[in-house]
């Protein structure tokens, strides 16, 4: 079986050697640069001849499918320019593909021959200097092992791909884990956010124009997102990484309902509206209380646990 591996290029070039360094052991390498203004594509073209232009509209999706077209192996592995493949996942990858029966006993992990037409993979996120293990980060598997023809991208933004045939999910393991050097400084985060927040809207208005944008719906948007990635997905456990990084995405989905609300021409807040924002704060702190408790059980022993247990349950 052929393995082609497909990366979507725009202005990488302080992170894509490495990547491309790390997919040697593909039978084809392709790369589609959405017009750089680096040298982004003086180093793809170092590494493989199939390196194609796309237009650039702000986001990769338009531009996967494309690359997807240009790939002629029989399996395709999607990787980004800020990603790496570490050695045991290439190996992994490699005995997925083979199809020879018992392939995990010759390489020594336990994944076995292809049993499916799509993987999701695993990826560890290094964020501010540190691999995020909390916060919704990990192990945040990506579909970016598949069979030609068995998965296809929508041109939405952050669209979820569509699959046919079976699909499977390699483990939560560090060591088949895709390597991407995500955020470096709050500042690109800041950035990013700005950028994808303002095509998130344009497109949220063009899809749901029934849902009324006010201050309730802003300020939910906000706070579910901090109690899920500071709480439920324990980003309190990952220190001032969790936190800045809950505020950082919390700060996202407001961002996106405040500007859907710009461009429905800041429609004003009503008297009624007034009382369901009253509401919905009311209810942010009873759900507020409810996961305080909740990180108490989980760090108290003995009668302190009893007593935040009962608490917990008044809140449910």
């Amino acid at each position: 079986m052929k393995l082609s591996v497909v990366i979507n290029t725009k202005n990488a070039e302080t992170s894509l050697e490495a990547a491309l360094q790390s997919v040697k052991f593909a039978d084809e390498i392709v790369v589609v640069d959405m017009k750089s203004t680096d040298n982004t594509v003086l180093i793809a073209n170092k590494f493989t001849k199939k390196v194609y232009t796309h237009d650039d509209v702000g986001y990769v999706e338009p531009a996967r499918n494309f690359a997807i077209s240009k790939a002629k192996g029989d399996w395709v592995f999607i990787l980004d320019a800020d990603e790496e493949v570490p050695k045991k996942l290439a190996t992994t990858i490699l005995d997925i593909i083979s199809e020879i029966p018992e392939s995990g006993e010759k390489s020594g992990n336990k994944i076995g021959k292809a049993v499916a037409d799509c993987y999701y993979i695993p990826r560890q996120n290094l964020i501010f200097g540190k691999w995020i293990e909390k916060t919704g980060w990990w192990p945040d598997h990506v579909l970016r092992l598949f069979r030609k023809g068995h998965v296809e991208w929508s041109d939405d933004i952050h669209s979820i791909p569509i699959t046919s045939g079976e699909v499977k999910e390699l483990p939560a393991q560090k060591d088949i884990a895709i390597i991407h050097h995500n955020y470096q400084h709050v500042n690109q985060y800041i950035t990013r956010m700005n950028h994808y927040s303002s095509i998130q809207a344009k497109e949220f208005v063009h899809d749901s124009k029934d849902i009324q944008i006010d201050s309730k719906f802003i300020f939910k948007k906000f706070y579910s997102e901090l109690l899920s990635r500071l709480f439920a997905q324990r980003g309190i456990n990952d220190g001032s990484h969790g936190l800045c990084l809950s505020l950082l995405q919390s700060i996202s989905e407001a961002s996106v309902a405040m500007k859907v609300w710009d461009l429905n021409g800041f429609p004003e807040t009503d008297k009624a509206q007034e009382e369901e924002l009253i509401e919905e704060i009311s209810q942010f702190k009873k759900e507020l209380a409810y996961w305080i408790a909740d990180w108490k059980v989980e760090n108290n022993t003995g009668f302190i646990k009893l007593f935040w247990k009962i608490r917990r349950k008044l809140y449910f």
